[in-house]
């Protein structure tokens, strides 16, 4: 195995595990990486976008009794809009000053939810479901990084740690589907990808097993903070690799 093979390996366990486990952070984690393996920005999110996939639909299929799909609906059509146009846009747009303010931001609204998450609580009405939506579009379109947004709605709206993890697993998985078609659309789907998501496939499944028996043993009151935390730490990872 190849070095450049070994590391896709070696971060798609990691990033399946991290997944499985705060119930996103794929993106965010590999993504530290990926650019530099891949020939291209493009082609590095679309191989992202398809180990995701794999990951999500495992979840989902286990999890699926859980899905509210009147509260899904909103945020999810929201995201597919706002992604597509922002793909579109994507043709060499790599913003690091954006990417620095939204390293900060990630950082501020993860120790803000830590402090005061047992006040706050995220009506699902329409305004806050599209809000989130239009926000995870923008940063999973030119990021590959869709997951804060949606996170932080989702673990506010959802009773249980359960169901929490079942209605953003089906989010993620049902919008890198169209995000995947998309970058297929722009050429971003070579047969690069294709070779290197067979590299990663069997690291998905060690990351997802193992993500999956770490997740049944944390108890529901803490499982948020683990949530805010990772947040907290993926605005640090994307202020340190920009």
């Amino acid at each position: 195995m190849s070095s450049i093979a070994l590391s896709i390996f070696l971060l798609s366990i990691g990033a399946s595990f991290i997944q499985r486990t705060t119930g996103f952070g794929f993106g965010i984690f590999i993504m530290t990486m990926l650019p530099f393996l891949m020939p291209s920005y493009g082609e590095a999110t679309t191989l992202s976008g398809l180990l995701a996939i794999t990951t999500s639909a495992a979840i989902v299929w286990r999890l699926r009794s859980y899905v509210t799909w009147q509260r899904l609906w909103p945020i999810l059509l929201t995201f597919v809009v706002v992604s597509t146009i922002a793909i579109f846009a994507l043709t060499r747009i790599e913003d690091h000053i954006l990417q620095r303010i939204l390293g900060v931001v990630l950082i501020l609204i993860s120790i803000y939810f830590m402090l005061f998450s047992q006040r706050i609580k995220l009506p699902t009405t329409k305004r806050v479901q599209v809000g989130a939506g239009t926000l995870s579009g923008l940063m999973g379109g030119f990021f590959g990084m869709q997951g804060p947004p949606a996170v932080l709605y989702f673990i506010q709206s959802e009773p249980t740690k359960e169901h929490y993890m079942a209605m953003a697993q089906t989010y993620f998985l049902i919008g890198n589907l169209m995000m995947t078609g998309v970058r297929a659309c722009n050429g971003f789907f070579t047969a690069t990808v294709a070779t290197s998501y067979l590299y990663g496939l069997s690291g998905v499944v060690i990351g997802t097993m193992l993500g999956a028996y770490v997740f049944k043993r944390i108890p529901n009151r803490i499982f948020r903070y683990i949530v805010y935390a990772y947040i907290c730490v993926s605005g640090i990872i994307i202020l340190m690799t920009n």
